[in-house]
């Protein structure tokens, strides 16, 4: 059996209609198994599409072997013909965040030799983990030639090499990896396999934000943001940062100056009251 996979060939498809292969309800759930899907299942560190077919919601995707599972509450008979929709906008943001992810780690390990032996991506965030130390000013750099690449507007392909040619190519991998391989290229930045949807252009992305970091079994665990997940966490962190800053009287960017100055006085009083505590008790 196989099933068509219309989000290899085209990540920014949103609507798509198929036929019903199968439904069978599992612990109180139901299994659909579409002759096409534009639902991407959970794999390679990306959680799996959402979104409705025929109006009923798919909350779940799920890939065992060449059978896909859109996992829903409702049933839908066998040989119906159904229109899928996904949660493109949910989509994209995972998108731009992988794709992001690829730029990151093509980059380190084209300029420090490290590799990428872990990913996760979740509803608000994404992690990277690396087989090295790393500094903040090798990060700061990494995410300033990763920007570079998005303002290029960077064509990312994807595509399935035929053995020989799969040869030649100098690519990235987690691990061995047999039959079909896909491949996604960002031209001039990295080439990788991978199984999951990407944008179309690197501009897609809008912006990579490298935050923390932590050290994890003798490397480096990056937490970052691109896209609108960036975008969000710029718009949360300019409301506290203006809120502290009416509260202190202070120019937002001279805030930590502020709260300096703030932590200094409140150090005196202390001083000042343990000592007076300490004349009343004497």
């Amino acid at each position: 059996m196989i099933i068509e996979k219309l989000y290899d060939t085209d990540s920014h498809l949103s609507e798509f209609n198929a036929t019903v292969l199968s439904s069978e309800e599992v612990n109180g759930e139901y299994l659909i198994m579409l002759d096409r899907t534009a639902f991407f299942p959970e794999a390679g560190g990306q959680p799996s599409d959402k979104g409705s077919i025929n109006g009923i919601a798919v909350h779940y995707v799920s890939i065992s072997g060449d059978k896909i599972f859109h996992h829903t509450n409702a049933p839908i008979a066998v040989g119906t013909a159904v229109k899928g929709k996904i949660d493109f906008a949910r989509r994209h943001r995972f998108m731009q965040n992988h794709t992001g992810e690829h730029i990151v780690s093509g980059i380190l390990h084209k300029l420090y030799g490290l590799s990428n032996v872990g990913f996760h991506l979740g509803e608000e965030f994404a992690t990277l983990d690396f087989d090295g130390e790393l500094t903040r000013e090798q990060l700061d750099e990494v995410e300033q030639l990763a920007n570079q690449k998005i303002w290029l507007n960077l064509p990312v392909t994807c595509y399935y090499p035929d053995c020989e040619e799969l040869k030649t190519l100098d690519y990235r991998s987690k691990k061995e990896l047999e039959g079909d391989i896909r491949i996604v290229e960002i031209k001039d930045t990295d080439m990788c396999a991978c199984c999951a949807p990407h944008v179309k252009f690197t501009g897609e992305i809008g912006i990579i934000k490298l935050l923390d970091t932590e050290r994890m079994r003798g490397g480096t665990r990056v937490v970052f943001k691109c896209g609108d997940y960036a975008l969000f966490d710029y718009r949360k962190k300019y409301e506290n940062i203006s809120h502290i800053s009416a509260l202190l009287s202070s120019k937002q960017d001279e805030a930590g100056v502020a709260v300096d100055a703030l932590q200094e006085k409140l150090d005196r009083e202390k001083e000042a009251h343990a000592q007076t505590v300490s004349r009343m008790l004497g």
